[in-house]
């Protein structure tokens, strides 16, 4: 009873500051229904389901003392159970098998792969000699080799010949889970054509509209703006990216400007906010309209129609949409007569978003978007009350605003930066400060007036002056990137970090009194845990083609080629700027016979590739600890069948037991990617499998 009445006198204090708690505790569940090493049973549906309609009932039996508590637990339960009813809304067939041969699907969309070719996305997809229930929904296909001719408009039905695959499991163990990914956008295949694409069926009048306006448009801007500034316009404009090089692509995440580049909040504010300010100003112009009609509140219908429209134009991507519910919230808050910024506003967004794509939680996307817009939202409203900024002289607040925004956004976002990418922008602030002014001032407003004289054939007047606008913005893209020391490679963290982090965050942001520093522990918590980050000695790629020991100059790496995203992502997550082959060339590996050997803490490994590798494997087995091999004998499967019974039960493994230790395609099947840890009296082995756990987007060994 004391602790009830304890709880209920802190939950008293906080009356009036509670609703931003909502989305917080919406995405505590969501958040621990991904963490789940299992997917629950009917028994814990039933329970969770029952949990959260007794808090309901006790939220409003008992609404002045135990309300808020229950409020909370209820919260918690729905946020659990919209992650796992999205789960299996979204379930569909995942190949299970190689195939190459025939593929045919409808395109649905078009981009471009991390090796800077175009990929393609298909549904209603035919595969040979495979069973329609076997087929799956949607399929991706990155176009390699030389393809003509050839332009993709959504809504075509192509055909090409190629290779498919299920969706590949995490490059180590912990790290980011493609499979998942893939699980919530429909992808069921991924693979590659070196034959060029064939379009059979033209894209029937009706079929996918919105698409074949986005690549008309899209195709129509880099006519009118050539080179990279045309593929910048296109995607700013249409979402279309495919127009944009890798190497562009890069200037912009080095220079921490590529937020630009996405349809994401920034966007659509500068769109919405202009559309709006033109309209109010329009109007206001107008007396008898002035004086008879509310304007306010007639220019926040048509900036959220033009948001809307935007969205739909853009292809309806996570992102976009997470942008237009923000933006949508806000005007309907200038529409009742409410503030539209807020931490209400901003919390109301947060939950809407949470509960229509729960697994964007997970994503980097949501998580810096809403960092900013919270740390903006309460820091401002902090120097507002006192009137710190009214008090600097006139001309200089823009310039302070402009600062403090991008200073205050620029911390905000950073540890999920680092933690998803791998990297500090050390000059992201002022690459921000010398283009964000510009996409805001020149390219969005002369997008908007482009649209507007298009119809008149005047566009090339707006679009000239867009052009000179994104021409800066890569310019400075390009210098701030290439400037030494631009980039601080960061280690990847421990999965606790990041909540730790925004918990404690949010716990100083949303907490009335001093018990908001409380909050600072776990931030602190966080911090020291990532400083500590303990990288494991040796990694072991899901294929086998690929090995990496760490040593003290780095990853040494196996191999100069091949399994090259897997070698990026293990260097990235060291903090390691280095490519592949001077990772290759690292001192440890010594060639040895068919393939190459190391020596770590008393253990020895051997690694070998290709037939040459499965000749020499009886020698191998004979002199090495280990034996890591992509393609083993038929006759050595069976040693494989031993060690997999001691991984996956979480052995100790001792350091020599006088056996030959086979690690290849037969274990990693059941295993998938290997870290590997020398402890005292063994070695310790965590997989990829253990760590996504029995989950529905984990395919069955």
């Amino acid at each position: 009873m004391r602790l009830v009445q304890a709880l209920d006198a802190v939950q008293q204090r906080q009356r009036g500051f509670l609703l931003p708690w909502a989305p917080v505790l919406f995405g505590l569940g969501v958040g621990t229904y991904f963490a789940l090493s299992a997917e629950p049973g009917r028994g814990t549906w039933a329970g969770v389901a029952g949990a959260a309609l007794l808090a309901a009932i006790l939220a409003r039996w008992r609404r002045e003392s135990l309300g808020p508590i229950a409020t909370a637990l209820m919260l918690l339960a729905l946020g659990f159970c919209a992650a796992g009813l999205r789960t299996q809304l979204v379930a569909g067939p995942v190949l299970e098998f190689r195939y190459y041969g025939p593929i045919e699907g409808r395109l649905i969309a078009v981009d471009r792969s991390a090796s800077d070719v175009l990929r393609l996305t298909l549904d209603r997809v035919v595969l040979a000699r495979t069973a329609p229930e076997r087929v799956p929904r949607r399929v991706r296909v990155s176009l390699h080799g030389e393809q003509g001719h050839f332009h993709p408009v959504p809504g075509e039905r192509v055909a090409m010949t190629g290779h498919l695959s299920p969706p590949e499991g995490p490059a180590e163990p912990g790290g980011f889970d493609f499979q998942r990914h893939a699980w919530f956008l429909g992808i069921g295949a991924v693979g590659y054509t070196r034959s060029p694409a064939l379009v059979m069926v033209p894209r029937p009048a009706g079929d996918l509209p919105l698409a074949g306006l986005r690549m008309r448009l899209s195709q129509a801007i880099r006519d009118r703006i050539g080179g990279e500034a045309g593929a910048f316009a296109a995607a700013v404009l249409t979402g279309d990216r495919s127009g944009i090089h890798a190497e562009t692509l890069e200037n912009l995440r080095r220079s921490n400007i590529a937020h630009l580049l996405a349809i994401s909040g920034l966007h659509m504010g500068l769109l919405t906010g202009f559309v709006f300010l033109v309209l109010r100003g329009g109007l206001a112009l107008i007396a008898p309209l002035a004086l008879r009609v509310p304007t306010k509140k007639v220019a926040a219908v048509g900036a959220l129609m033009t948001g809307a429209f935007y969205l739909a134009l853009a292809g309806g991507n996570v992102a976009t949409e997470r942008a237009f519910i923000q933006v949508a919230v806000m005007f309907l808050a200038v529409m009742l007569d409410r503030r539209a910024i807020t931490l209400r506003s901003v919390a109301i967004a947060a939950l809407i978003v949470l509960a229509h794509r729960p697994e964007s939680l997970l994503g980097p996307g949501f998580q810096m978007s809403f960092a900013a817009t919270t740390a903006l939202v309460a820091v401002f409203n902090a120097v507002k009350n006192p009137g710190w900024l009214a008090a600097w002289p006139r001309w200089s607040r823009g310039v302070s605003g402009l600062v403090l925004s991008s200073a205050v956004a620029g911390l905000a976002t950073a540890p999920f930066a680092a933690a998803h990418f791998n990297m500090w922008a050390v000059y992201g602030l002022v690459a921000n400060l010398l283009t964000v002014p510009v996409m805001g001032s020149l390219v969005i407003p002369a997008a908007v007036v482009a649209g507007l004289f298009w119809p008149l054939g005047l566009d090339w007047i707006a679009l000239t002056v867009m052009e000179t606008g994104l021409t800066w913005i890569l310019a400075v893209a390009e210098r701030v990137a290439r400037m030494e020391g631009a980039v601080q490679q960061v280690v990847a963290p421990p999965g606790a970090v990041l909540p730790l982090v925004a918990l404690g965050a949010l716990a100083v942001i949303l907490w009335q009194g001093r018990g908001r520093w409380i909050g600072v522990v776990p931030v602190v918590m966080g911090i020291a845990l990532w400083t500590a980050a303990d990288r494991p000695a040796v990694l072991v790629s899901p294929s086998g083609g690929l090995v990496g020991v760490m040593g003290p100059g780095g990853r040494a790496l196996s191999r100069p080629r091949g399994d090259g995203f897997v070698a990026r992502i293990w260097l990235e997550n060291d903090g390691d700027g280095s490519g592949q082959a001077a990772a290759a060339g690292r001192t440890g590996w010594q060639e040895d016979g068919a393939g190459r050997g190391i020596v770590l803490a008393g253990t020895s490994l051997w690694h070998g590739t290709g037939r040459r590798g499965q000749a020499d494997f009886a020698r191998a087995c004979a002199m090495y600890d280990w034996v890591i091999t992509s393609d083993e004998p038929p006759e050595a499967a069976s040693l494989s069948a031993p060690l997999a019974d001691d991984i996956l039960s979480g052995a100790l493994l001792a350091p020599d037991d006088g056996r030959c230790r086979l690690i290849g395609p037969a274990l990693l099947r059941q295993t998938g990617a290997l870290a590997l840890f020398p402890q005292r009296g063994g070695i310790r082995i965590l997989t990829a499998r253990a760590a996504q756990g029995q989950r529905p987007w984990v395919p069955d060994q």
